[in-house]
């Protein structure tokens, strides 16, 4: 049996009862960095066996796990594995061997920034770590100038300005934003506001460009959205079967685009307001 455990994200209190039962109780932990999990382990007096798990093994050495029978806890270093971590081939694996995956839930940097964020949640997608590179990160940033949804994103300290930057000129400086630092931790910090006003305050205060951080954006709001060529093309075809409210409703859930929006778009198709 594979246990996916979450491990705090900086407060060691943030651990379940649970979780620390099952990192006792199975035959042999899989950490990322075992020097860093040795520290969590010691704190709570877990003896448990140690093995290394990272992005330069897991493909050949996931095989051998499953295939050892033996019951296995999965852990990274900090908050829910597998979140922009090591060890979707070893559960990948697991699953088509037959074997149980069984999630032991807790604490995750992406739901944590969420959840204080003070930016709507009600839909969200992750996009984890942005490219290094600064080209590479317009493009990105740019491919997202349309998403209505919530954005999240982790981030390294010594490019957190020049990508809150990158964001305030693609995305628009007046994008309703939140940077999360170091969460749980003595010095946590959450600052929302807009993405002009979150580069100002970065780059004002040095210490805000340290430790581990999280960026929560707003989407783009549903009436400056547009709707994309796939988007439209739905929309035609349920047109030409049932009534503007019929389709847009549809659309709507075929999509993931607002019902008000699809709606507009019906109706101007159409042209005609009550259709």
């Amino acid at each position: 049996m594979i246990f996916v455990v979450a491990t705090p994200i900086g407060n060691l209190g943030d651990i379940s009862e649970r979780a620390l039962d099952v990192l006792r109780s199975v035959d042999k932990i899989a950490a990322e960095d075992t020097r860093h999990s040795r520290h969590l382990l010691a704190h709570y007096a877990i003896t448990t066996p140690l093995i290394a798990l990272h992005e330069h093994n897991e493909r050949e050495l996931s095989k051998k796990l499953i295939e050892d029978g033996e019951n296995l806890a999965l852990i990274s270093d900090a908050g829910t594995p597998l979140i922009s971590d090591p060890g979707y081939h070893l559960v990948k694996y697991a699953h088509s061997m037959g074997v149980p995956v069984v999630p032991i839930p807790g604490a995750s940097a992406v739901i944590c920034a969420l959840s204080a964020s003070g930016v709507p949640t009600d839909r969200f997608c992750f996009e984890g770590f942005l490219p290094s590179k600064s080209g590479a990160r317009a493009n990105k940033l740019t491919s997202l100038q349309k998403e209505i949804r919530t954005m999240v994103f982790y981030e390294a300290p010594h490019r957190i300005l020049d990508t809150l930057q990158h964001m305030s000129e693609i995305l628009g400086p007046k994008r309703l934003a939140a940077v999360a630092r170091e969460m749980t931790k003595q010095f946590e910090t959450i600052r929302q506001g807009t993405l002009e006003q979150l580069v100002h305050f970065v780059a004002a205060d040095t210490n805000q460009q340290r430790g581990e951080l999280v960026i929560v954006v707003a989407g783009l709001e549903p009436q400056d959205a547009e709707l994309d060529d796939e988007a439209k093309r739905v929309l035609d075809i349920l047109l030409a079967e049932v009534s503007v409210k019929q389709a847009s409703t549809i659309a709507a859930k075929i999509t993931g685009l607002n019902k008000n929006l699809l709606y507009q778009a019906a109706l101007d198709a159409k042209g005609t307001d009550n259709s």
